[in-house]
């Protein structure tokens, strides 16, 4: 592995069986879950602090160690090296900085195009543990 791998934190946030996505200004047809690269010295946790604090103005709580995703990055169509947590957030999210939407997916909505690592490696692996609705209804 190169030195090209983008280093990424990332909250999975799930309420009620749906996971929280945002998207960016930059590309608003594009949800993945919130979260940002670390700065210089920072530990995992305070770099999702700061970003959810940033992003969302909310305060992450419960985190959880989740997953690390290997996959190519969505925007940046680069290595990407994802580090999933699970959290609970303090405060209502509402969307700031550069991003331009959030909303909430069990992943099976009609037409939303998730990043590539939600799709196809957190998503399942939150259906697996049970923590995202499913269809039986229970």
């Amino acid at each position: 592995m190169d030195h090209a791998v983008m280093k990424v934190v990332a909250a999975a946030v799930v309420e009620d069986g749906k996971l929280l996505v945002v998207s960016k200004q930059a590309a608003p047809d594009v949800f993945y879950i919130p979260g940002g690269k670390p700065e210089a010295g920072e530990q995992p946790e305070e770099t999702l602090e700061r970003e959810l604090r940033e992003e969302l103005g909310v305060v992450p709580d419960a985190l959880e160690h989740l997953a690390v995703v290997e996959e190519t990055a969505a925007l940046e169509g680069v290595p990407m090296q994802l580090t999933v947590f699970s959290a609970t957030l303090i405060g209502d999210p509402v969307p700031a900085a550069e991003l331009a939407a959030l909303r909430w997916t069990d992943g099976r909505d009609e037409g939303l195009r998730l990043a590539p690592a939600v799709e196809h490696h957190l998503l399942p692996l939150l259906r697996r543990k049970g923590m995202l609705g499913t269809s039986s209804g229970g």
